[in-house]
């Protein structure tokens, strides 16, 4: 693998934990939403999702 292909592998690892951990902390402050681990799976598999669609094409 180039370091290229290695450092936006990185990245998109290091945006896939802030955005669940950036979902499981709004739905710990807003406990009515749902549950925060489900909230976190969830948009990671929303954003895995998203990604093996733009990578197929």
């Amino acid at each position: 693998m180039s370091t290229l292909t290695l450092i936006v592998l990185l990245l998109l690892a290091v945006v896939m934990a802030m955005l669940a951990a950036g979902t499981a902390y709004a739905v710990h402050r807003h406990p009515a939403w749902s549950q925060p681990l489900t909230a976190a799976f969830g948009a990671v598999t929303l954003m895995a999702t998203l990604l093996g669609v733009v990578l197929a094409r």
